[in-house]
């Protein structure tokens, strides 16, 4: 038989995706077959399958915690914003729509149906299947047509967990306040709570635990202290990408308005003699980096246009002048190059845009989007390379005759006659560790990290912490069949 239940969040940010993943690998190494599932995520910082589609991050990270490969039903609808009001729709890892905020309220109804198939699919073969909310279901005001939160678990008959994030201040007031605000049937739905991210003793909040329980009915799980080894996981959310303080190369990154895979960067913010410095809109590149690296764009001509309204692309070719090296990826490498080409309008108006002129290329973006899990060489070294391929648009230029990837039969990326500005379209290289080690030697850099022992011991300390503070057999007790 399998269970299955919903971790929902007092509020946004409450550390769901996070608690999922931990969660994940603690019933994994109790022996039990695991699967996680979020109905709807709204993400930038996507994961390629090997079915063919794209999940979020997230729950990429959440399958490699559960010990499973990520596939398209973990994630079955995908948001990816491309401006303030609108996004693209992925449905079962393929592109959907591209949907205004308020069409895509219209257009929710119909998403249930192939959430619920996607969930059906993944509780055929398992014990459990962790489902992650999406926001809080106390935003009442989007309860109609729900597919995310209460309107998913009543859709597949699910019981709830709800977390609420002290660190926040105030949490009291925001798991009794969705008890409160929530219609009767929903928040029957809910079964326990549990305290997230508490810094310091956590006996001092006892009482808290007591009114919470007096004012609600819900039972404790207990209360989650501060995991600070977090940061060494991918992160999903473009807020929590931070800077890093490591050793003297100093890598700098414009923060993008709508960068995306900017789990790129998790590997090189790891290593102890790398200093990965994000930088802000209003602040201009600092002159000392040794390394410049664009990172992904879900909307590459937009943020192109932004990089240059933070006077970037003077500090970039200054940057350049003074012998300094930059690495574009995917949509950062796009904008290195001498022009953008739009035809179709795929990212706004029909029509060109001139490039930051770094590389001898030119990018013709086009309606396919491609999709692929990609072994490659670094070709001054010969070392293997993973990663994936996220991308509209083709690249062709002379520079791409000085191309640094082997993949196949073809060559990836160009390079500069200098060999100091590169690009190519390879998200996740920089997780293999030799070519990492080789990249980075290229600067001086020693390096003897293993990234993904790395990842995986800290998904293990993760479960270990959330076995120690959690009632993890009550939480396998609530979790109940699904009724499909």
């Amino acid at each position: 038989m399998t269970r299955s239940i919903m971790i929902q969040g007092a509020g946004s940010n409450v550390g769901k995706s996070m608690l999922v993943a931990g969660l994940a690998r603690a019933f994994a190494n109790r022996g039990l077959s695991v699967a996680p599932f979020k109905p709807q995520n709204m993400s930038n910082n996507a994961a390629v399958t090997e079915d063919g589609g794209e999940i979020g991050r997230a729950q990429a990270l959440q399958a490699l915690a559960a010990r499973r490969a990520p596939h398209t039903d973990m994630n079955p609808v995908l948001l990816k914003p491309e401006t303030d009001t609108g996004a693209q729709v992925i449905v079962q890892g393929k592109r959907f729509a591209t949907l205004r905020a308020r069409d895509y309220a219209k257009a929710k109804p119909q998403l249930l149906a192939p959430a619920l198939d996607s969930f059906r699919r993944l509780c055929a073969g398992v014990d459990l299947v962790l489902i992650e909310g999406a926001g809080s279901p106390a935003e009442i005001n989007l309860r109609a047509g729900d597919i995310a939160n209460m309107g998913f678990a009543e859709a597949a008959g699910v019981p709830v967990i709800l977390i609420g994030d002290i660190d926040r201040g105030g949490v009291i007031a925001q798991v009794v306040g969705t008890q409160y605000i929530l219609p009767p049937e929903d928040a029957a739905r809910i079964k326990a709570y549990a305290i997230n991210k508490f810094r310091g003793d956590v006996s001092l909040f006892d009482e808290g635990l007591v009114e919470i329980t007096k004012r609600t009915g819900w039972p404790s799980l207990g209360v989650l202290p501060w995991f600070a080894d977090a940061w060494r996981l991918p992160a999903e959310d473009v807020m929590e990408i931070r800077s890093t303080r490591g050793g003297a190369f100093k890598l700098v990154v414009p923060r993008l308005n709508r960068i995306a895979n900017f789990d790129d960067l998790d590997p090189l913010s790891s290593e102890p003699n790398v200093s990965v410095e994000i930088i802000e809109a209003g602040t201009p590149l600092p002159g000392d980096a040794d390394l410049v690296l664009i990172p992904g764009s879900k909307s590459t001509i937009a943020d192109l246009a932004h990089f240059r309204a933070q006077g970037w692309d003077i500090d970039l070719t200054a940057h350049i002048r003074r012998g300094g090296h930059v690495l574009g990826i995917c949509g950062g490498y796009q904008m290195l190059g001498r022009e953008i080409n739009d035809p179709d309008g795929i990212e706004g108006t029909p029509g060109s845009v001139p490039g930051l002129g770094h590389l001898d290329v030119v990018t013709v973006m086009k309606p396919e989007k491609r999709l692929a899990l990609t072994e490659a060489v670094y070709l001054p070294t010969g070392d293997a390379v993973s990663g994936y391929e996220i991308h509209l648009g083709e690249t062709t230029g002379p520079d791409c005759a000085r191309a640094w990837l082997g993949v196949g039969p073809l060559d990836e990326g160009a390079a500069s006659p200098s060999g100091r500005v590169r690009g190519c379209y390879l998200h996740g290289l920089f997780a293999s560790d030799k070519f990492r080690a080789a990249f980075l030697a290229d600067f001086g850099v020693q390096t003897g990290l293993d990234y993904s022992d790395s990842v995986d011991q800290t998904l293990d300390n993760l479960a270990r912490h959330i076995e120690t503070h959690l009632d993890l057999d009550m939480l396998l007790e609530l979790a109940e069949e699904p009724a499909l």
